[in-house]
């Protein structure tokens, strides 16, 4: 199982959030926002932030660093190595097997991730079994999108996901991330879309909307 990081902001959690960090980042990366989203008391949520494993990334000159998956170049255009997300797929299930093992339902579990996270947990949440309490991709894209129609789970039809992205944003083009909210939307998912004048990054405007998606999902 992968080795995570993590924080509780109360006794006897009864919510868990998955936190998936970006390419090259680790599970550290978005310990900080915990606190920044200002949860209520009554509120005691699990999240756990894992470390990707280490692995060799093309479109980087082959340096090794934490990833989801391998990213490479064909014919000018990023593309992501897709036994990869789906190897990546299956440890964020193990993940989530933990939390219900630990007395969190699947109903009480958010998948969250920025960039090559948040396309896991994209990838992850519209194919899990159960429904889950929601999916948040901040500064992504849907993955693997070709396979959806045939993989998405039944379960999480009506699963609320909330996208956001920087308009300014030169390593994923907002203009991916529309295509892939346009692509969830005409499968009949509800996406809650935010944008802001940022770049590849987080605003502090981002974490209150963030905050505020969360506790009307959790509470």
């Amino acid at each position: 199982m992968l080795a995570t990081i993590e924080l509780e902001t109360g006794a006897k959690p009864t919510a868990s959030v998955i936190w998936l960090h970006g390419l090259g980042a680790d599970g550290h990366d978005f310990e900080p926002i915990v606190p920044e989203l200002d949860l209520p008391d009554a509120l005691a949520v699990r999240f756990v932030f894992p470390h990707a494993p280490m692995q060799a990334v093309t479109i980087n000159g082959g340096a090794v660093m934490r990833a989801w998956y391998d990213v490479y170049a064909l014919e000018g255009a990023r593309r992501e190595d897709a036994d990869g997300v789906r190897a990546s797929q299956a440890k964020v299930e193990e993940l989530i097997a933990r939390e219900k093992a630990r007395g969190v339902a699947a109903a009480r579990i958010v998948l969250a991730g920025f960039s090559q996270g948040g396309a896991i947990a994209l990838q992850t949440g519209l194919r899990h079994g159960e429904r889950l309490a929601g999916i948040m991709a901040l500064s992504t894209y849907l993955p693997v999108a070709s396979t959806l129609a045939a993989e998405a789970s039944a379960a999480n039809r009506a699963v609320p996901i909330f996208m956001a992205h920087g308009v300014d944003d030169p390593l994923i083009p907002i203009e991916r991330a529309t295509a892939s909210r346009r692509q969830l939307e005409a499968a009949g998912y509800a996406v809650e879309w935010h944008e802001y004048p940022m770049a590849h990054a987080v605003c502090l405007e981002e974490i209150a909307d963030v905050s505020a998606w969360l506790q009307r999902m959790l509470r």
